[in-house]
């Protein structure tokens, strides 16, 4: 009897030598910030370099009463040799645990610019415990009280982004008040794969985590409290979101740096850990062990005059205001990276986003673009566009669960012209079958003639029908003709009036069957309009075109190159009915051409 008691102890003590650190070591006592005086002294701890946890001094210089973002901050004044290296307190030190009197008071959280960087501010442990209650749910935006100093871990190290990418970044960046800097490693080059075996504990470093993968971007800062599988750090909010899903990762510090400004440590996230889902004004709270939802991107990048492929991935969090524009900003990554450069060109993108709770369970698209700004950052714009309509639309909730991008990207400028349009016949009967003979310039090329066989409708009426030649790109002048029935002119107003899908599936409709830059569309228009000029039936479009040049009108864009296009059809030399209301009233054909221009052609129906 006795020998098996002895064996099941032994047993249960191997179990518990087993389990992590984190979940075995004895809570601390906390100190209430009403028991916290000016004078007291206590530590902090921290890393500096690697992984060591090392300690330095706290002084309590007083409390500032409702100073924070979650109620009073405590005033302190650092000091030590860490410090002493440091340059004071350094942004990644947020989180850093405060103990007085070997009680936890709280996290050190905020410090001064330019000014003495030792002073700083500590947010009170009692104010983060409440994270732990808190409900999670979709991640929605906070405001609050600003303390007044800065806080000291907010730079966002960005792993494996170019220079663009990096500007892009910021940009998109700029209404967190976050900006982005470059460092080195990303998830593919983590410890050659080989899985961590690291205890999580108060003063050990760890990131905060939006994008992992072939590229990362994260913060660093300190973790404050542990308790079980749930960890405190920060002591400041880091986007401030509320309910939050990001990736709580390991993370290594390879030097702090001291500056003028600020100290910051300079570091890189690592493995992936557990998952923060609170980041609020007392700072951020996650799970070990947990992970975060996310949308996983796979790219493919060619350049054509390169002659070279790239295949990227990455994970993104998802978030329905950030996931968008960090894997619009990914993917405008992979192209800097494989083109190795920044300028004009065109660009063939093609996307299927897979999601729960769409139609279809996928929504696929594809386009072409030339611009002589930056190609890459034009290409990205309709899966940003995408995306965003899924994540934040008002009608459901919808699950991204695959992002599959294609790209093809060339320095040659690939647009044309329309020159003229012209029908078979200048009479036609409904149900008739006209050939199209669409006569394109492309840059710097010769003339080339492209036929499309349009069909008049059954319920044409008899009189005269203009047929409306265009780039897929152009504006529809449907849109002009009703523009000019209701007597409004201005360009402004035709963009502003737009009417609101009634459901997700009719929003997504609109957007995967628009014209693309690269089509020749062929569409009726009925022109009942006294201030048209009204032409010889079979009048030539140079004429029709002339015409409007000499009445008032709204101007058409000299260029296709950013408006979207249409999705799920092949490059077939062959007209294709609209997906619209009378398939029969419009017909495209895809060409190898951004096509940029429009022409009119001017038939009469009879009986």
């Amino acid at each position: 009897m006795l020998k098996t008691l002895r064996r099941c102890l032994a047993a249960l003590v191997a179990l518990f030598a087993m389990l992590p650190l984190v979940y075995v070591q004895a809570a601390p006592e906390f100190m209430p910030v009403d028991q916290i005086v000016k004078g007291m002294h206590g530590v902090a701890k921290t890393v500096v370099a690697g992984r060591k946890i090392e300690e330095f001094g706290v002084e309590v210089l007083g409390v500032m009463k409702q100073k924070g973002p979650s109620g009073d901050l405590i005033l302190v004044r650092t000091y030590g040799d860490v410090i002493e290296r440091t340059g004071g307190i350094a942004q990644g030190m947020s989180g850093s645990p405060v103990y007085i009197n070997g009680k936890l008071a709280g996290a050190i959280a905020y410090g001064w610019s330019l000014t003495d960087h030792k002073i700083g501010m500590v947010t009170p442990i009692a104010d983060m415990l409440k994270l732990w209650e808190m409900n999670d749910g979709k991640a929605k935006l906070e405001s609050g009280l600003q303390p007044p100093g800065t806080a000291a871990a907010t730079p966002l190290m960005a792993a494996g982004f170019g220079e663009q990418a990096l500007n892009m970044l910021a940009d998109k960046l700029k209404p967190y008040n976050l900006i982005p800097y470059a460092v080195s490693g990303s998830m593919a080059e983590e410890n050659n794969g080989i899985a961590y075996n690291r205890t999580v504990e108060p003063g050990s470093t760890v990131g905060v985590q939006l994008v992992r993968g072939d590229v990362s971007l994260g913060a660093l800062g300190t973790v404050t409290y542990v308790e079980g599988d749930k960890i405190l750090a920060f002591g400041h909010p880091f986007l401030k979101r509320g309910n939050a899903n990001y990736f709580l990762t390991d993370a290594d510090v390879y030097t702090t740096v001291s500056g003028l400004e600020n100290s910051f440590k300079v570091g890189t996230t690592t493995e992936a850990i557990g998952m923060i889902n609170q980041d609020r004004g007392a700072g951020i709270a996650g799970k070990l062990g947990n992970f975060p939802g996310i949308v996983p991107l796979r790219i493919s990048v060619t350049d054509k005059t390169l002659n070279r492929t790239n295949d990227m991935w990455a994970q993104v969090v998802q978030d329905e205001d950030l996931a968008p524009a960090l894997s619009a900003v990914t993917v405008f990554n992979a192209i800097e990276k494989t083109s190795d450069r920044v300028g004009s060109g065109t660009a063939k993108i093609s996307f299927a986003i897979s999601a729960a709770g769409i139609p279809g369970d996928t929504l696929t698209r594809e386009n072409m673009f030339y611009t002589q700004g930056n190609i890459g950052e034009l290409a990205v714009s309709e899966l940003n566009e995408a995306l965003a309509l899924l994540t934040g639309n008002q009608f459901n909730d919808v699950t991204i669960m695959d992002v599959k991008v294609n790209v093809e990207v060339d320095s040659e400028r690939r647009t044309a012209s329309i020159v003229e349009a012209s029908a078979s016949g200048a009479t036609a009967k409904p149900g008739d079958k006209l050939d199209i003979a669409v006569k394109i310039k492309p840059f710097r090329g010769e003339p080339l003639t492209r036929h499309i066989t349009y069909t008049v409708p059954d319920n044409q009426p008899p009189g005269t029908l203009m047929l409306s030649v265009r780039g897929g790109g152009m504006i529809s002048m449907a849109s002009l003709v009703g523009k000019r029935q209701t007597g409004e002119a201005d360009l402004s107003k035709l963009f502003a009036v737009k009417a609101r899908p009634k459901s997700l599936d009719e929003a997504i409709k609109e957007l995967v069957n628009r014209d693309r830059n690269n089509d020749i569309v062929v569409e009726a228009i009925d022109m009942n309009v006294p201030d048209f000029a009204s032409p010889a039936a079979g009048q030539n479009a140079k004429t029709v075109t002339d015409n409007f040049e000499t009445n008032p009108s709204p101007a058409f864009p000299e260029t296709a190159a950013k408006k979207p296009g249409k999705t799920g059809r092949t490059n077939a030399d062959a007209a294709k009915p609209s997906k619209g209301d009378d398939s029969r009233s419009k017909v495209y054909i895809t060409t190898d051409y951004i096509i940029d221009g429009d022409a009119q052609i001017m038939l009469t129906i009879t009986k």
